[in-house]
């Protein structure tokens, strides 16, 4: 019972901070021996053609906005080609597009979904790179230069982009969380890509080698994961790049990132049965310990495990209440959980007290 105890503590511990120190510690390593290279960004004539693509659904709040920063993306517009694809939207987010001439819009009236709407506009594509990018983010006006940058090395099959937070003076204390999760997420995708490769995307910003694109069933709930990771199936390497940035606003209050969370992990969860040569370490055994290191122990693990150390916590200490060691364990444990919950106590009363709140993020 106490050795799965400290066992269960420290897979816990590794899914969510021991492969950051490991990572890190490996990749001061690895620059001993083989000093990082900086990637040069391209002169316009060396850029490859670029497609930009981005599926709206009733978006006609900010879809002018979104046009306009597209519109203002650094790159050579002989090679750069903006595609929208709506599909069943109620709201008059096809007609504001189809006022734009430099914007390319595919629409059709029924609703189908994302992942059916990505597929119907792959044929239309004439990029060689294709950049996915939400229709509720901004991007930087480098950031497709940024990602293309990477694909000079031939291993690069997909880049992402990073993920930021905005965080609006109204939002909760949770967005400071749900902030600084994301900021700890983009150093282990810094690491995870310099010491082999990125694991998946977010659906922000990332970027493919448009031949290498590979369909994901219909009903897959984290498409941008499953199409980077089938790319990374292939033997291709998923790059980084920080520079080229997606943002968005924090999410209304926790509860709402709680529904992202759970999206999420729901997501995770059904690509671990999907993406069986990334879990095969005979494949590609680097790719694996990161997947299974970074992703499969957060999503289909640790809430198990972080269950069964409580219980055997509280276990250990009524059968040896003299074992000071884990009384104390037990007491971490229960601050944890309390303060999450108090967090969430307080947030319903639109009290903003951060260090509870964030926590919720991480529960």
């Amino acid at each position: 019972m106490i050795a799965f105890f400290w066992f269960s503590l420290f897979v816990v511990f590794y899914a969510f901070l021991g492969y950051g120190i490991l990572l890190f510690i490996l990749i001061k390593l690895k620059r001993i021996f083989k000093p990082k290279k900086d990637i040069k960004n391209l002169v316009d004539s060396h850029l490859p053609s670029t497609t930009l693509l981005i599926a709206a659904f009733n978006e006609e709040d900010f879809i002018e906005e979104k046009i306009q920063n597209c519109l203002a993306i650094d790159y050579p517009k002989d090679k750069f080609q903006i595609l929208f694809i709506t599909d069943g939207s109620s709201d008059q987010t096809p007609q504001i597009i189809s006022q734009y001439k430099d914007i390319e819009l595919l629409h059709q009236d029924n609703r189908a979904g994302k992942m059916a709407a990505i597929k119907r506009a792959i044929s239309h594509i004439r990029g060689e790179i294709t950049v996915f990018t939400d229709a509720n983010t901004f991007l930087n006006s480098e950031a497709i230069k940024e990602l293309v940058k990477h694909y000079q090395i031939a291993k690069v099959g997909a880049v992402a982009g990073e993920k930021r937070i905005m965080v609006d003076e109204k939002a909760d204390a949770s967005a400071a969380g749900e902030g600084f999760y994301w900021k700890y997420e983009s150093a282990l995708k810094k690491w995870d890509y310099e010491l082999y490769s990125s694991i998946g995307a977010a659906g922000e910003l990332f970027s493919i080698r448009t031949a290498l694109y590979q369909p994901v069933e219909s009903d897959t709930i984290i498409d941008d994961h499953m199409i980077a990771m089938r790319i990374a199936e292939q033997g291709y390497i998923i790059a980084y790049e920080p520079k080229a940035y997606a943002i968005e606003t924090a999410s209304e209050n926790s509860a709402e990132e709680l529904k992202r969370k759970i999206r999420i992990v729901a997501g995770g969860i059904q690509s671990i049965f999907r993406l069986k040569k990334a879990a095969n370490p005979f494949k590609n055994p680097i790719l694996t310990f990161q997947y299974i290191s970074h992703k499969v122990l957060r999503w289909a693990v640790t809430p198990a495990l972080m269950l069964v150390a409580f219980i055997l916590n509280c276990s250990i200490v009524y059968q040896y209440p003299d074992l000071l060691l884990y009384q104390t364990i037990l007491m971490l444990q229960i601050f944890f959980y309390v303060a999450s919950a108090l967090g969430w106590l307080l947030e319903q009363k639109k009290l903003k007290i951060t260090l509870f709140l964030s926590l919720i993020i991480f529960v």
